[in-house]
């Protein structure tokens, strides 16, 4: 906008001083008709108003009066009418008014989280998937995905012999090992074609490391890596009293990087859906393995032992959580399923105990054949509030 010409600020200094005197001269003319008449009536006590209160009066007035009000003459609108953008002409009279532009609000930066009300309730599903407008911090921050946690130490009652032994005849296994899991996950694309989907990729491993086998160097027993590529639409539906949060779906790899007969692999499209009802968490998982040939099969009947999908299960209360993991083959001639129980406990602000009890098939890809009886007590990264 140009700056306002020297004549116009004198129009505005000028105005501002004639209507100061010409409100005094006013009050002053009043008083002095008021003491006349009083002293007419013959009265010789007179209580005359301070002639001053007027001029504080006038002179309060005018200072909460904005200057711009009292200055929008004509030539200050012919300066405005000037203005060939529209946007700055509207600058222009906005100021002759005396109105003052809103602040912007500033953009979030990447990874930045938007601002929460203390008092509002967000669940662990939409901090995982960030299902509410409160919880999305943009794309490419590296984010939990599975539980990530140690156990130093876990007692398995079956070890899998047969396994270790195909590729040598000689390995001892201990009972006692140490077990572990990284997940993380990133998101590639938000609101896919501006709709309320995201893209995301993922990685998780889980290790089984024989650290109290000191005869054998403490190997790691078993590494599984599994990366995955997950297409999540945020929903919000009601469904026999749960809330439906979220549902993905991907494509799944998983192996573990050994050559034969240790080698073992398998491809999956995957899909999940998660619910909610107050602290209590459901999460509904399945897939479809990729047909693969037999002689590329390093797992043949996987289907066999670990199903098409399983269930996951949490309530949260008082900063635990309780687990549990549900998975079966649904065959009841040859049935085979598997179970794990959990138990999160306080003890860090982002650190917290962890139990975990796991009976069935398919713990790891090695085992995925063979039944295991395992506990193990260690530290989980706590995501949850």
């Amino acid at each position: 906008m140009p700056a306002p010409s020297h004549s116009s600020k004198k129009t505005k200094i000028g105005k501002t001083c004639l209507t100061m005197f010409s409100g005094i001269s006013s009050i002053l003319a009043v008083e002095n008709l008021e003491r006349l008449k009083m002293m007419s009536s013959g009265k010789h006590q007179l209580k005359v108003r301070n002639p001053w209160f007027g001029v504080v009066t006038v002179f309060l007035f005018l200072a909460a009066t904005p200057v711009e009000g009292l200055s929008q003459t004509p030539a200050d609108l012919a300066e405005c009418s000037k203005i060939e953008d529209n946007g700055e002409r509207l600058k222009c009279y906005d100021n002759l008014a005396g109105r003052k532009p809103k602040e912007p609000v500033p953009a979030l930066k990447s990874g930045e989280k938007p601002s929460q009300d203390p008092g509002k309730y967000f669940s662990y599903f939409s901090h995982l998937w960030e299902l509410d407008p409160e919880t999305r911090i943009g794309r490419f921050p590296i984010t939990p995905y599975r539980s990530n946690y140690i156990l130093p130490y876990t007692y398995n009652t079956s070890p899998n012999y047969d396994a270790v032994r195909a590729a040598d005849p000689g390995k001892d296994l201990k009972y006692e090992e140490a077990a572990f899991q990284l997940s993380f996950k990133v998101k590639l694309w938000t609101d896919v074609l501006n709709q309320k989907a995201d893209l995301w990729v993922a990685y998780t491993q889980r290790s089984f490391w024989q650290v109290y086998n000191f005869e054998d160097s403490s190997p790691f027993r078993e590494t599984d890596y599994e990366p995955e590529l997950l297409l999540n639409f945020r929903t919000d539906y009601s469904l026999l009293g749960l809330r439906g949060r979220f549902l993905n779906v991907g494509l799944n790899h998983q192996s573990n990087g050994q050559s034969e007969p240790l080698s073992r692999s398998w491809n999956r499209i995957v899909a999940n859906a998660g619910f909610e009802r107050g602290n209590f968490s459901l999460l509904l998982k399945g897939w479809y393995r990729i047909p693969e040939a037999v002689v590329d099969d390093d797992n043949p009947h996987m289907e066999d032992y670990l199903g098409y999908g399983e269930i996951w299960a949490y309530y949260f209360w008082k900063g635990n959580r309780f687990g549990i993991m549900l998975r079966n083959n649904l065959d009841f001639q040859n049935n085979r399923g598997a179970v794990q129980l959990e138990w999160s406990f306080p003890l860090l602000k982002w650190i917290s105990g962890y139990l975990q009890y796991y009976n069935g098939y398919g713990e790891s890809l090695l085992d995925y054949n063979h039944a295991v009886n395992r506990i193990g007590i260690g530290f989980i990264l706590k995501e949850w509030d």
